[in-house]
């Protein structure tokens, strides 16, 4: 995983350069904004997601019993 870089920004500073930080947040970096030194927000990289591909993702991960759909004599009562 990449390691994020993180950059300390007045909130006064940043309504100024809204439009980059959004640009550089984009490109993986974290933006702290801070009010009187102290942490207001973070404007952070998106998530990214990695999905599985759905088709055959979990070939050769599942076994099903040959006599999954058997029942056993407990049912007996039931099927009747």
């Amino acid at each position: 995983m990449a390691q994020i870089l993180a950059m300390n920004i007045p909130v006064a500073e940043a309504k100024a350069k809204l439009s980059e930080l959004v640009r550089r947040a984009e490109a993986g970096e974290e933006i702290v904004l801070t009010r009187y030194g102290k942490v207001a927000a973070r404007l952070v990289p998106p998530a990214t997601a990695e999905h599985l591909p759905r088709i055959g993702a979990l070939k050769g991960r599942i076994r099903i019993a040959d006599d999954f759909d058997e029942l056993g004599p407990e049912w007996d009562e039931y099927v009747k």
